[in-house]
């Protein structure tokens, strides 16, 4: 395919369905995508995803960047191939880990009386300036750099369908003259991603056409935000991104900042809130507040963590809620009151786990036992919760 489209097929108040076309498929929207970190859903492989019917994942720029490296991804035909993938995929920038995983590992040194060491004298993680981002590897304390046209010449070699443009990722609680400073420069960096992509003729080293999305930034300040939805639909890329620490994080406010920028948004472009879909209510809010496309690494890390997703999507008032007998929509597998309790994780749902039969008590025996088997079950069936919800919200929008 020589070009990325998407059609708006119905609009309600309830949110909006939709469909795009990439180098490796269709995809319908709304849509939950699952997270790949290192070209892998943690615990799944690719006929397991498949089978959960997911129409898109995500990859992380950063961490293939560090591993295995861009020239192994070269080497195999890029991370289609390498994974055995045949559908569409995502990766972000790296700009998020840069940032967040810098913050972490600072404050975790700090704490520890640490300082990074490399070649010398002690280097912060991440450094900021107007070119780019200089980083220490969380793997092994090596230097590297990240331009906005390195960010997208690394993502032209992983190959992925949609690619995005290299932003920095601003603070929850920056305040506005440092967050005036930080979304500048993001705009610059989209210019410049936009204009490294146009350049190299939209394609990825392998020749197939890669989606370009802008992404919106400008922490918790409604002017700011309004700047940057308008600076970034201005640039014409393929799809439109909302990030930031905020988003998916704290919900609240990521509903009161898409209903902010709503109305900059172009009605015929895919709308991607990044990082969002911890909680099946979260991708019902952002649904309902106009976005079309999530990613969360939450239903792998909940399911690792004894947290399994059950609730159902109802209607009330013409409108759609999320319900649920258990608190935030997820029950705690490891209680003790599961330890003979033969039911699936959710009567009714499709995925492998519960259409097999496997019971609470038997999942809580793995569960405590630290048993692997555990993982692989427990993801199988809160990824598909999550990407059926996504599609159970899409039928409801076209039904009316």
């Amino acid at each position: 395919m020589n070009s990325f489209s998407f059609e708006l097929q119905k609009e309600t108040v309830n949110g909006r369905a939709g469909k795009f076309q990439t180098a490796h498929g269709e995809v319908q929207t709304p849509i939950f995508m699952p997270v790949g970190t290192q070209a892998t859903v943690k615990s799944l492989d690719t006929q397991d995803i498949e089978q959960l019917k997911a129409e898109i994942i995500l990859a992380n720029t950063y961490h293939l960047y560090l591993r295995p490296g861009t020239d192994v991804l070269e080497s195999q035909g890029g991370v289609h191939q390498f994974m055995g993938w045949s559908k569409p995929m995502l990766t972000d920038s790296g700009g998020f880990q840069v940032f967040s995983l810098g913050k972490q590992i600072e404050q975790k040194n700090l704490a520890e009386g640490k300082t990074v060491q490399h070649g010398g004298p002690a280097q912060p993680f991440s450094r900021i300036t107007d070119e780019g981002v200089e980083f220490t590897s969380h793997l092994d304390g090596s230097r590297h750099f990240f331009s906005p046209s390195q960010s997208i010449e690394i993502q032209r070699k992983i190959g992925a369908d949609i690619i995005m443009a290299f932003d920095e990722c601003t603070p929850d609680l920056a305040d506005a003259a440092y967050t005036r400073q930080a979304l500048d420069r993001t705009h610059r960096w989209a210019a410049e991603c936009y204009a490294y992509w146009e350049e190299h003729q939209r394609r990825s080293v392998y020749g197939q056409y890669q989606a370009l999305f802008g992404i919106i930034q400008g922490a918790q300040h409604q002017e700011l935000r309004v700047e940057s939805a308008k600076a970034i639909t201005a640039l014409g890329f393929d799809g439109v991104a909302v990030g930031g620490e905020t988003i998916g994080y704290n919900m609240p406010m990521t509903v009161e900042i898409m209903q902010w920028i709503q109305q900059m948004l172009p009605a015929d472009k895919p709308r991607y809130a990044m990082g969002l879909g911890r909680d099946p209510q979260n991708l019902l809010d952002a649904v309902q507040a106009g976005f079309d496309m999530f990613d969360c690494v939450a239903p792998t890390r909940l399911a690792r963590n004894g947290a399994l997703y059950s609730g159902e999507l109802d209607s009330h008032q013409g409108g759609l809620v999320f319900r649920s007998d258990s608190a935030k929509g997820r029950l705690q597998i490891g209680n003790q009151q599961y330890m003979k309790d033969a039911t699936v994780i959710q009567p009714g749902c499709d995925c492998f786990t519960c259409t097999h039969g496997y019971s609470r008590a038997y999942l809580n025996h793995l569960f405590r036992a630290d048993e692997l088997t555990y993982y692989r079950l427990a993801s199988i069936h809160n990824v598909r919760f999550m990407v059926r919800l996504s599609q159970q919200i899409r039928q409801a929008i076209l039904s009316g």
